[in-house]
């Protein structure tokens, strides 16, 4: 008799799609979620007929104000609701000028916007450190949500499109505001076993997180590097240039939440009271 049992690859094969399947499934529900909150807040607020109503006012902000609709959904929910008959919902105030990040770049080479920014924010670290491979994650919701990256594949970019726990090196450095370093991936404690395979398969062995801390001190977002060869450490140096980088986008980061995202958030505000 024939032995139907499946081979140890076909089962690891069919273990890996029914992962990866998971994880977009879980992608999409996070992403989802945090855009539904601030849709049920439009909706009731100015007592639009549906979620699609609400979503199409954050699509067409995000369009003509180069927004990312994420963004947008993030700032409507923690913004306090405008004054009764305002016709803005972010009050008029003298707009402090963007904070410069110098160590992003030379004073001929000044990226403007968010994504500039962020790119910018990835390749420098990557420059000081040797990597190749890198991400930038921005604090949203309570999670760390993946902006920009280089050099990794799309399983390691699905596995951590959302950090939720501190079941990584770039959780914890954002939970305690520092730098930490993962020497050998494969040795260390800092992951558990999901989050090791899908770093060691997209061919990192080494990674180094810095974090972006704004003026208060709160983190909020985080940049990674990962090295195809295990780490013997950064020198002072290194950690120095990466520490001061963090500190400046950081900076920007909250500069442009608080005033480029909120004053975007007058238009739909404008567009439903008329």
């Amino acid at each position: 008799m024939t032995d139907s049992s499946p081979t140890p690859w076909t089962a690891g094969a069919d273990d890996e799609q029914a992962e990866q399947r998971a994880v977009e499934e879980r992608n999409r529900s996070l992403a989802r979620a945090g855009v539904a909150r601030a849709e049920d807040l439009l909706v009731h607020r100015y007592r639009l007929a549906s979620r699609g109503e609400a979503f199409d006012l954050l699509r067409r902000t995000s369009q003509r104000f180069n927004i990312k609709v994420h963004l947008l959904a993030e700032s409507a929910v923690r913004l306090p609701a405008p004054q009764a008959g305002a016709d803005r919902w972010v009050p008029r105030r003298p707009q402090a000028a963007a904070p410069p990040p110098a160590a992003l770049h030379a004073p001929t080479e000044q990226p403007a916007g968010h994504s500039a920014v962020l790119r910018a924010a990835l390749d420098r670290p990557l420059r000081i450190t040797g990597a190749e491979m890198g991400n930038v994650q921005t604090v949203e919701n309570g999670m760390l949500r993946m902006e920009k990256h280089t050099g990794l594949n799309r399983r390691f970019t699905d596995y951590f499109t959302f950090v939720e726990d501190s079941t990584t090196s770039c959780a914890q450095a954002a939970a305690e505001n520092r730098q930490v370093t993962v020497k050998d991936v494969a040795a260390s404690d800092a992951f558990d076993e999901g989050s090791r395979r899908a770093i060691l398969q997209t061919g990192s062995r080494a990674c180094h997180s810095v974090p972006l801390p704004g003026p208060a001190g709160t983190v909020v977002g985080m940049i990674s590097s990962h090295h195809d060869q295990p780490l013997h450490g950064l020198s002072p140096v290194q950690l120095a240039a990466l520490d001061e980088l963090g500190g400046q986008v950081g900076r920007w980061l909250v500069w442009h939440r608080n005033t480029v995202v909120l004053a975007a958030l007058n238009h739909p505000h404008t567009t439903a009271t008329v």
